[in-house]
C-alpha cells in the first residue's frame, strides 16, 4: 500500500509540473505527447514485473497522444476470454485508481467485432485507434488482423455511410457552422471530432491503423500520411496543423481554467483564456477571430475529404450524360468538374459559382480543391480587387440558390477575397450580445432565411414573391451589418456608406445604390419601433412613416428587418414578434398609401370597432365604456367579445377581476379593478414570485379611475406559456397584491434564493446597463437596457414609483440575455419628466438594476 501511495504522489506532482508549464501549454502537440506518455510510463511502473495473457491498450485520444488535462485516459483490454481474466482486469484497474491514475475501460473479446461492426458504431471506431502498452503481442495482431478481415466491401461501404450519417448528426446536435460563437470545442463543425472523423473514415477505406510508435500526435502523423500520399500538399498540411494545433490548445486550457472536463466555450471562459494568449495580443476579439479561421479550416478540409469518400462509393455516370457549361466546365450528374486541368481565372471561378446556383449543384472534390487553392495564392499575393462583378450581380439574380451559393463562396474564402469590405467581417463576433453566429455567418444565415421565403403562403412568403428586384433585397442584406467590425455603435450609418461604395465600384444605377443605402441605415429601425413603441400611438405612427418615400422601401424594409432577426438565434425570432412587426408594416402601409396620418388611421379603426355587432341592449354601456378610456389602442388590443365581458364585470361592481387566455405562445393576463398607488409595481411583484416572465404591459385607465392592466408573460423555467393549473395561485397573489395583503417585498426576497438557480441556467453574464430618454408629445419615453433578471420589471417600476413617475405604457424586448424595457411616463403631476431630472433617475435606475446583477 506504501508503494501505490508513493506512486500516487509522484504522479500527481508530475501531473501538476506538467498543467503549470506555461511554455509547454504554448504548444499542444508537445503538451499532449508529453502528458499521454508520462500517463503511458505510470502504467507501466505500476504493471512492472507482471505477465498479462492478454494485451492492454490505450484507446480514444490516450492512443491518439492527445490528451487534454482531464480528458478521459481510455484503455481497453482484448482478452481472448472475459471470464477468465475478469478477476485479474478488476484488479489491475482497482491498483491504477488507488495509484491516482483514474482511467476509463472496457473489455473486448474477439467476438465483440462482429457484434459491434453491426450494433454500435462509435464502439466499432474505437478498435481502430488502439496502441499497445503491455502485453501478449500476438493477441493485438490476431484483433487486428480479424479486425481487417471483418471488413468486406459490404461493410465497408455500409460504414462509410454511416460515418456520413454521424458527422450530420453529431452537427446537428451541437452546431452546423464552425463559427457559432459558443462553441463545443470537440463536436461543433470545425472542432477536433471533424478531423478525427477524417482519420476513420481513411483508416477504414485502407484497412489501416493510424496509430505508430513515434512521439507525435496521432493528427500529425494522419496530415504527413496525406502528403506523403499527395492527397495534401506543404501549403496545406501547415494550414491544417496550425488550425488543429490551436483549437487542441484551447482545449488544453478549457480543461485547466474550470480544473475539469469541459469544452463548451462560453463566453466567460473565451475572454479568461484570451486574456493569457499574448502571442495572439492578450486580446479576446482577436483569439476567437483566429479560433473561427482554425475551425473554417478544419471544417473546410472535413467536408473536402467526405466527398471524396462520396465519391468512391458513387457508382460512375457515362461521359455520354455529361453536359458541357462552356469551355472550362461540364455538369454530370449534378456535379460539376473541370473540363481541362488548367489554371482558372477570378472570372471563370465566378463563372462556376453560377453554374453552381444556376444547376443547384454541387463541385467535384477536384474543382473544390482547385478553388481552395486559388483562394490561398490570393493569401500570398494579394491583387487590390478581383474582376469579376459581372457574374457575381449574376449570381445575385439567380431565381433560386443565391443563399446557397454565397454560403459556398463565405466557406471556400472566394466572398471576402472579392468584397475585402466583407472579409472583415469573417469572424467577427460580439461577445456577450445575443447572436449565436459570428457577423458573416449571420449575414449568410439572413440571406438564406430571406430567401427561403420564396413560394411560401405567409404574408412574408406572399410579399417577397412579389418584390422584382431581389438582388437589391439580397445586397442589402449582404451589407446590412457590414461596419460592425469598424464600429457596432453607428454601424447602419457607416455601412449604408460602404455600399454606397461597393455598389459604385460594381456598377449599379444610382436608384438601386440610394436603396441599399436606406435599408441598410435603418435596418434596425423597424425592430426598435415594433418591440419598443405603442404601436397605437398616432405619434409613433407617424414619425415611423415619415422615413419612407414609398411602399417599396417599406417593403423592403420589412423583409430585411425579418431576415435580420429570423438569423439571430433560433430564440429570437417569435411569433410575438412577427404579429408586432406585421402590425407595424400594415398600418405604415396604409398611412403610404392613403396619405393619412396616424390619428385618422386609428380613428377610422376605432370607429369601426365601436360601431360592430355589440349587443343592442348593451351598445350603449359599451360606448360609453370605450369612450372613458383616453387610449385608442384599448380597441386594438382586446375583441368585442372581450370589452363586452369587461363592461360585464364592471357593471357588476367586483372589486377585481382577472382574465387569462393563451396567445401567440404567450399567456394573456387581464386584471380589472380601481387604480391605487403604485398598482402596476404590485402586480408585477406578485406575477415575480410566481416565476412569471413579464414580456410587455399596457395600463388602460378610464376616466372613472377603473384601470385595465394587460401583461403578456411566460413561465420563466420553460419559456412557454404559463401552465393552467397555475392560475388560480396567480390569481390569488395578484388579487392580495391590489388590498396590500400580500408582503411583496418580503415574498420577493424569500424566492429570490431559489432563483440564482434559474439565473445560472439562463443568465451567464453581467452585461452593460444604459438608460436612454426619447420626447414624445404626450410622454417622456425611458429606455432601459439591461442584463435580463427575474423580477426586474418589478424592481424598475418599484425604483420609478419612488422616484415619482407613472407609468403608462410599458414594452419589454428579450433578446437572450439582454433585455430592452420601454414605458411611458409621466410625473405625478401630470407633466413630462424635465431633461435636468435624466441624469438623477438613470443614477437611481441604474443602482437598482445593478444591485440585482
Amino acid at each position: 500500500m506504501h508503494a501505490k501511495l508513493e506512486i500516487k504522489k509522484q504522479f500527481s506532482e508530475d501531473r501538476k509540473k506538467l498543467f503549470s508549464d506555461a511554455s509547454l501549454l504554448k504548444n499542444s502537440f508537445k503538451f499532449c505527447v508529453s502528458y499521454s506518455i508520462l500517463v503511458e510510463e505510470y502504467i507501466l511502473r505500476v504493471l512492472e514485473g507482471q505477465k498479462l495473457e492478454f494485451a492492454l491498450c490505450s484507446a480514444g485520444s490516450f492512443s491518439r497522444r492527445e490528451l487534454s488535462p482531464y480528458s478521459d485516459i481510455d484503455l481497453m483490454f482484448i482478452v481472448p476470454s472475459v471470464e477468465s481474466q475478469k478477476e485479474v482486469i478488476n484488479d489491475i484497474v482497482t491498483t491504477f485508481w488507488d495509484c491516482g491514475i483514474e482511467v476509463s475501460h472496457t473489455v473486448r473479446e474477439f467476438s465483440d467485432i462482429e457484434k459491434f461492426l453491426d450494433t454500435d458504431l462509435h464502439a466499432f471506431t474505437q478498435f481502430f485507434e488502439t496502441r499497445l502498452i503491455l502485453g501478449n503481442d500476438r493477441v493485438y495482431n490476431d484483433w487486428n488482423i480479424k479486425l481487417f478481415q471483418s471488413i468486406t466491401e459490404e461493410y465497408r461501404e455500409k460504414l462509410l455511410k454511416q460515418f456520413f450519417e454521424d458527422v450530420r448528426q453529431r452537427h446537428k446536435k451541437f452546431g452546423d457552422s464552425p463559427k457559432v460563437l459558443e462553441p463545443n470545442i470537440k463536436y461543433s463543425a470545425g472542432g477536433l471530432r471533424d478531423l478525427h472523423s477524417i482519420e476513420w473514415m481513411y483508416a477504414l477505406e485502407n484497412k489501416m491503423l493510424l496509430t505508430d510508435q513515434n512521439e507525435i500526435t496521432q493528427t500529425e502523423s494522419f496530415l504527413y500520411l496525406l502528403q506523403n500520399a499527395k492527397i495534401i500538399n506543404p501549403r496545406e498540411i501547415k494550414e491544417l496543423l496550425e488550425s488543429y494545433k490551436l483549437i487542441l490548445r484551447v482545449r488544453n486550457l478549457l480543461h485547466l481554467e474550470v480544473d475539469g472536463k469541459n469544452d463548451r466555450l462560453e463566453f466567460v471562459k473565451q475572454e479568461a483564456i484570451g486574456k493569457t494568449l499574448d502571442d495572439l495580443e492578450n486580446d479576446w476579439y482577436v483569439f476567437m477571430r483566429k479560433y473561427f479561421e482554425a475551425t473554417s479550416t478544419i471544417h473546410r478540409f472535413s467536408k473536402t475529404m467526405i466527398k471524396k469518400f462520396e465519391e468512391i462509393l458513387t457508382e460512375p455516370v457515362s461521359d455520354y450524360l455529361a453536359i458541357k457549361l462552356d469551355d472550362d466546365f461540364i455538369l454530370k450528374d449534378n456535379i460539376i468538374s473541370v473540363r481541362i486541368d488548367k489554371e482558372l481565372t477570378s472570372s471563370s471561378i465566378f463563372r462556376v459559382f453560377y453554374y453552381r446556383g444556376l444547376y443547384d449543384a454541387r463541385f467535384d472534390e477536384h474543382l473544390r480543391s482547385i478553388i481552395i487553392e486559388f483562394v490561398r495564392d490570393l493569401k500570398e499575393h494579394p491583387v487590390p480587387t478581383l474582376n469579376s462583378s459581372v457574374f457575381f450581380r449574376e449570381i445575385l439574380k439567380l431565381p433560386r440558390n443565391v443563399g446557397k451559393t454565397l454560403a459556398v463562396m463565405n466557406e471556400l474564402e472566394v466572398l471576402g477575397a472579392f468584397l475585402p469590405e466583407f472579409r472583415d467581417l469573417v469572424g467577427f463576433m460580439q461577445p456577450g450580445v445575443y447572436h449565436c453566429y459570428t457577423a458573416d455567418e449571420h449575414t449568410i444565415v439572413a440571406m438564406e432565411n430571406v430567401e427561403g421565403l420564396q413560394g411560401k403562403s405567409s404574408r412574408l412568403g406572399k410579399l417577397f414573391d412579389s418584390i422584382e428586384g431581389k438582388d437589391i433585397l439580397y445586397l442589402a442584406v449582404l451589407f446590412h451589418d457590414i461596419a460592425k467590425p469598424i464600429s457596432i455603435s453607428g454601424h447602419e450609418i457607416i455601412g449604408g456608406e460602404i455600399a454606397s461604395t461597393v455598389m459604385e465600384r460594381l456598377g449599379f444605377d444610382q436608384s438601386e445604390i440610394t436603396l441599399v443605402q436606406f435599408l441598410v441605415k435603418h435596418h434596425l429601425t423597424m425592430e426598435q419601433v415594433a418591440f419598443r413603441r405603442n404601436l397605437n400611438d398616432p405619434s409613433t405612427l407617424n414619425n415611423f412613416a415619415y422615413l419612407f418615400n414609398s411602399t417599396e422601401q417599406l417593403d423592403y424594409l420589412y423583409i430585411l428587418t425579418y431576415g435580420d432577426l429570423s438569423a439571430v438565434s433560433p430564440v429570437i425570432w417569435t411569433q410575438w414578434k412577427a404579429d408586432l412587426l406585421f402590425e407595424l408594416y400594415r398600418k405604415t402601409r396604409t398611412l403610404i398609401e392613403e396619405r393619412i396620418s396616424g390619428e385618422e388611421l386609428l380613428e377610422t379603426e376605432n370607429l369601426e370597432l365601436v360601431n360592430g355587432s355589440f349587443p343592442k341592449a348593451k351598445k350603449e354601456n359599451i360606448r360609453n365604456h370605450i369612450e372613458s378610456i383616453d387610449d385608442l389602442g384599448y380597441l386594438q388590443n382586446y375583441s368585442q367579445d372581450e370589452i363586452e365581458q369587461h363592461v360585464d364585470e364592471i357593471e357588476r361592481g367586483l372589486k377585481e377581476s382577472v382574465f387569462y387566455k393563451e396567445e401567440g405562445g404567450y399567456t394573456n393576463i387581464t386584471v380589472i379593478t380601481r387604480d391605487s398607488e403604485n398598482l402596476l409595481t404590485k402586480l408585477c411583484g406578485a406575477l415575480s414570485i410566481n416565476d412569471v416572465n413579464i414580456h410587455d404591459a399596457k395600463i388602460y385607465t378610464r376616466k372613472d379611475g377603473i384601470v385595465i392592466d394587460n401583461f403578456n408573460v411566460t413561465d420563466f423555467r420553460t419559456q412557454k406559456p404559463v401552465e393552467v393549473s397555475r392560475y388560480e395561485k396567480i390569481r390569488e397573489d395578484l388579487i392580495k397584491a391590489i388590498e396590500n395583503e400580500l408582503a411583496i417585498a418580503k415574498e420577493f426576497n424569500r424566492v429570490k434564493s431559489k432563483w440564482w438557480r434559474i439565473e445560472n441556467k439562463f443568465f451567464k453574464r453581467k452585461g452593460r446597463i444604459s438608460i436612454d430618454f426619447e420626447k414624445h408629445e404626450k410622454y417622456t419615453i425611458i429606455d432601459v437596457f439591461s442584463p435580463d433578471r427575474l423580477g426586474l420589471l418589478y424592481q424598475i417600476s418599484k425604483k420609478m414609483h419612488d422616484l415619482g413617475l407613472s407609468i403608462y405604457f410599458a414594452k419589454i424586448s428579450t433578446k437572450g440575455d439582454d433585455v430592452v424595457d420601454s414605458f411611458y411616463t409621466l410625473k405625478k403631476s401630470g407633466k413630462k419628466v424635465a431633461p435636468i431630472e435624466y441624469e438623477l433617475i438613470i443614477q437611481e435606475l441604474t443602482t437598482t438594476i445593478e444591485e440585482m446583477l
